[in-house]
């Protein structure tokens, strides 16, 4: 599946201070920090990697849903429909909701 190339360049500009790099992963692009998955991109949604504790509580933004990438809902991961992340300063928050999580986890 291809992605948006667009939302990659500014995911990018959103991580350029953190050593981030790419894989490509659930038929998308994915981002890591330290070895983690912090969020992608799957077609032009946004994958974010928010953790079990803010999970709910993201689940209740507009355009967040569940992302159910194998039929049922991966806890932690949500989608964000583009029309919520079309502005640069929605698009920063959901990154640091994400950088939130994967910081604190222990490298790989």
């Amino acid at each position: 599946m291809a992605y948006d190339e667009g939302l990659s360049i500014r995911i990018e500009e959103c991580l350029a201070e953190r050593p981030f790099r790419t894989r490509k992963m659930f038929g998308g692009l994915c981002f890591l920090l330290n070895g983690n998955m912090c969020c992608g991109i799957v077609g032009d949604t946004l994958m974010a990697r928010v953790g079990p504790d803010q999970y709910a509580e993201s689940l209740k933004e507009p355009y967040a849903r569940e992302m159910t990438f194998t039929g049922k809902a991966m806890k932690g991961m949500i989608y964000v429909d583009p029309e919520g992340i079309d502005q640069d300063e929605d698009l920063r928050n959901w990154i640091q909701r994400c950088l939130n999580f994967v910081e604190q986890l222990p490298a790989k």
